[in-house]
């Protein structure tokens, strides 16, 4: 298989906050057959703009042609795809974790290690908030796993581009 295949893309997309422009957006997506695997969408500092952080896997050039067709849809405001580029990116996860008298302590510990917050606290279980990358979400939740993960909450990746020096 082709490595650009497996090319993970993650797409800003500044668009009019307006009904039916989230439908437009992944409408494009599905109909050439490719998977969001993540999408958060909120209001940027404008009210009446939103941001679409998308990520996605695949061939650079059949993104290039959705990005093609996303700045054709009246809405769409300005499209821009970090791949390649310097962004920061950043995921909350709320994890609600079995803590039993046996494990509360080593929870904790990892919940101090990785730098999350307990937001609840319940008779068996802890939820915590995790902000990072995917790795270290991903890192936390494979340590913490054999413990018991009652329920998981992601928002996705949210980037945006660094700064030029």
């Amino acid at each position: 298989m082709n490595e650009s295949m497996n090319e993970k893309h993650i797409l800003s997309i500044l668009v009019e906050n307006q009904p039916g422009v989230l439908a437009r957006v992944a409408g494009l997506f599905s109909g050439r057959g490719f998977n969001i695997e993540s999408l958060c969408v909120a209001e940027t500092n404008e009210p009446q703009v939103s941001r679409m952080t998308i990520v996605t896997i695949g061939d650079l050039g059949v993104v290039e042609q959705i990005k093609k067709q996303l700045n054709k849809i009246v809405d769409v405001i300005k499209v821009i795809d970090f791949t390649g580029k310097k962004f920061v990116q950043r995921e909350l996860a709320l994890i609600k974790i079995r803590a039993r008298p046996e494990n509360r302590a080593e929870v904790l510990r990892m919940v101090d290690i990785f730098r999350c917050r307990v937001i609840d606290v319940g008779a068996e279980y802890y939820t915590v908030e995790l902000t990072g990358d995917e790795g270290k979400i991903s890192a936390f939740l494979n340590l913490i796993k054999p413990m018991g993960i009652k329920e998981i909450a992601r928002t996705g990746a949210l980037a945006l581009g660094r700064e030029k020096k």
